[in-house]
């Protein structure tokens, strides 16, 4: 299979040791990054998160039910979270 890149065009993912051990993988095109164990864990984030990005997915019917069965997280907390800070936290935007 053949390809072609554009020269003014940053492609491919870039790795980084961090300095806990874990591995950072970066897509150089869209400047998304995800983390790992290894560097295939840390790739298949970064693929999910692509993907995702490039609208894959399924859209979540009830947030707070996903936040406290999915993530773990408190939606009382993230209520509480906004009322200091203003805002909702960046994953939630």
């Amino acid at each position: 299979m053949a390809s072609a890149a554009d020269k003014n065009h940053e492609s491919g993912v870039e790795f980084f040791v961090e300095d806990d051990g874990s591995i950072t993988a970066r897509d150089l095109e869209t400047g998304l990054a995800r983390g790992g164990e290894t560097k295939a864990e840390a790739l298949s984030q970064l693929a999910e998160v692509l993907a995702l990005q490039e609208g894959g997915g399924e859209p979540i019917e009830d947030p707070d039910a996903f936040l406290a069965d999915e993530l773990g997280i408190d939606p009382d907390d993230v209520e509480a979270a906004r009322d200091e800070n203003g805002e909702l936290p960046d994953f939630l935007q």
